[in-house]
């Protein structure tokens, strides 16, 4: 039974006259966050981050997790007012500033079988009006930071998860011709439906779901491309996979043998590109929300794995910063395959949220390649990864290129291709 603080509170902040459904279908959603998503171990410790506003659905993640035998739950609260303040006020200094101590004491906690939830629900405008070069400055001290927190997921040394959480900012963006309740509404409903929260067992119907991405997942490993080849309307790119790569998708297994979400909701089968190999032009399908600004009409040229030339016809100032992080910033470290017909393309919504626009389309990732694409990546020097075509970066920037116009091959080790999508969906 919620404490009645926390139902309270619901009530103040989403609707007045909040219906019990809608209340018990946020129950619902915490519960699989906790049981299908993060799967969170009897005796573990769980570490959330999530914003202040988030704090009523915090405190029904906070239940359940207790429910399910967590033996300490730990929050750590941001603020976006106080984000704000911080880029109007700071020095130089205070912009460049992030606190390692910080995150490596969170990195630390992980490594020693600490689960990490991350509920995200930012306004995707938060940052509109600060100066993007602040905003590089800031994210790339962030990253530097936060390095062994990176790693320790990249290691896949304990069980993790992001989630989607509406807020209202994030909701008016996403529905800006509707009166700020009805924009929420409509948001939560959207969430609602892409995690499978209105089936009658939404943990069961998540399971079920995950399962039907592995095996898929597994059907792709079996073929053991050489690569990808994606053409449609300005689009004609072959993404060269990594030595010994495996694709991935629905759940992982952690190290410690925990089976957890890392994305919910997840749409996706997704492999890694080799750093050296990747070659074409491409251009994106969906605008891409990234560091507060909109970012669409990207095209990018690749040569021996490495960005040549990029432009993007609105928000291309962020792009260059993107690109300008490090050396990795330039090559991929994800290439992704979704079908049209997944839960969140037929929402037919533009989130403004990588989490949920990443599983809407098939989409490739400029910067850090992801562990549990490559058997044995945790126990490999970094020298070896690369030899191995693994990218190494500061940041992980998904966008988007598939649609119903676009067409994917896998190529064979003998140079023959397969048809692996057609206008959008699986052959």
């Amino acid at each position: 039974m919620a404490h009645s603080g926390t139902t309270d509170c619901l009530r103040l902040i989403y609707n007045p006259d909040m219906s019990a459904s809608f209340e018990e279908r946020l129950h619902r959603y915490a519960r699989l966050v906790i049981l299908g998503g993060i799967n969170i171990q009897s005796g573990q410790e769980l570490i959330i981050g999530a914003d202040v506003a988030e704090t009523p659905f915090v405190r029904l993640l906070t239940e359940e997790a207790y429910k399910a035998g967590a033996t300490n739950v730990f929050v750590i609260y941001s603020d976006e007012p106080s984000t704000l303040i911080r880029y109007a006020h700071g020095s130089d200094q205070a912009i460049s500033y992030a606190p390692k101590w910080f995150a490596d004491a969170l990195g630390s906690r992980v490594e020693n079988g600490a689960a990490y939830l991350r509920v995200f629900g930012s306004n995707p405008a938060l940052l509109k009006d600060v100066d993007p070069k602040k905003v590089a400055i800031s994210g790339k001290a962030g990253a530097e930071a936060s390095k062994k927190m990176q790693d320790a997921f990249s290691n896949m040394l304990s069980n993790f998860a992001i989630v989607g959480h509406p807020s209202t900012a994030w909701a008016q963006a996403v529905f800006p011709d509707e009166r700020a309740e009805l924009a929420l509404s409509r948001l939560w409903n959207a969430v609602f439906t892409c995690t499978y929260v209105d089936e009658e067992d939404p943990v069961q119907a998540w399971n079920e779901h995950c399962a039907a991405i592995e095996s898929r997942r597994d059907l792709l490993n079996a073929k053991n491309f050489q690569a990808l080849h994606f053409e449609g309307p300005g689009t004609d790119l072959r993404v060269g996979l990594a030595e010994g790569q495996r694709f991935a998708g629905g759940r992982v297994v952690t190290r410690p043998g925990i089976i957890c979400s890392p994305n919910v909701p997840t749409e996706e089968v997704f492999g890694m590109p080799h750093k050296d190999k990747v070659e074409g032009v491409v251009h994106s399908t969906k605008p891409l929300s990234v560091r507060g600004r909109m970012v669409d009409g990207i095209e990018m040229e690749f040569q021996k794995g490495a960005v040549v030339s990029a432009k993007a016809k609105q928000g291309d100032e962020v792009l260059q910063r993107l690109l300008e992080t490090d050396e990795g910033a330039r090559r991929l470290g994800e290439v992704a395959l979704v079908p049209n017909s997944s839960r969140v393309s037929k929402a037919d919504i533009l989130f403004l949220n990588t989490l949920y626009d990443e599983n809407a389309a098939c989409h490739i990732a400029i910067g850090q390649a992801l562990g549990e694409n490559m058997e044995g990546y945790g126990k490999m020097t970094p020298e070896e990864r690369a030899t191995r075509g693994a990218n190494d970066s500061l940041i992980h920037v998904d966008w988007m290129i598939g649609s119903d116009q676009v067409d994917i091959d896998g190529v064979t080790q003998a140079g023959s291709t397969e048809p692996l999508m057609r206008s959008g969906e699986w052959v």
